[in-house]
């Protein structure tokens, strides 16, 4: 698989099923890379949407993209902790200095305490008949929809205490260091 490398600029490009554009990033940083998933930091980011409607992210967010699983997450630090936006997706491609996924509208929106709510179930319900998602499809989604519901659970991967602030840490040293800082 083509791969990015640490400290490369790139856009995230996400589709629908149709081939559609949804969404872009226009500047993301690769914080690191490993064989199962690459993290990614943006901060004040344009964000250009299917209908050419452009608005900026209000935080910095780390999102973490999988080479094996059907979900992206996305952490972003506030005041009252890390908020977690997971897209129910496919595995990212890396081609052109773009992350690339298709979006399949499901969605995990996590607290800060961990509480967790899926969000878009009748939107997927649509595009699933009007986009023809096919039963492998639906199935594979529902799995991995399960897998990341537990992993929110049990605190692994993006989710486990620390994960998100660690590369926060990093991103902000990054930052001073792009701004002249020591």
């Amino acid at each position: 698989m083509n791969l990015p490398e640490i400290g490369q600029k790139v856009a995230i490009l996400s589709f629908k099923h149709d081939g559609s554009v949804h969404r872009e990033w226009e500047e993301s940083t690769v914080l690191a890379i490993s064989h199962q998933y690459v993290v990614i930091a943006n901060r004040r980011t344009m964000v250009t949407e299917h209908n050419g409607r452009t608005w900026f992210t209000r935080e910095p967010a780390i999102s973490v993209f999988f080479e094996h699983h059907w979900f992206n997450v996305i952490g972003m630090l506030r005041q009252d902790g890390v908020h977690f936006y997971c897209n129910l997706s496919s595995p990212y491609v890396f081609d052109d200095n773009k992350m690339k996924y298709i979006d399949y509208d499901l969605d995990v929106k996590v607290y800060p305490d961990y509480t967790q709510r899926v969000l878009d179930r009748d939107e997927y319900a649509r595009h699933k008949l009007k986009m023809g998602y096919g039963e492998d499809i639906d199935i594979i989604l529902h799995d991995e929809l399960d897998f990341l519901v537990k992993m929110v659970r049990e605190r692994r991967g993006p989710f486990a205490r620390g994960f998100m602030e660690e590369w926060y840490a990093i991103l902000q040293h990054q930052l001073e260091l792009e701004e002249g800082g020591e």
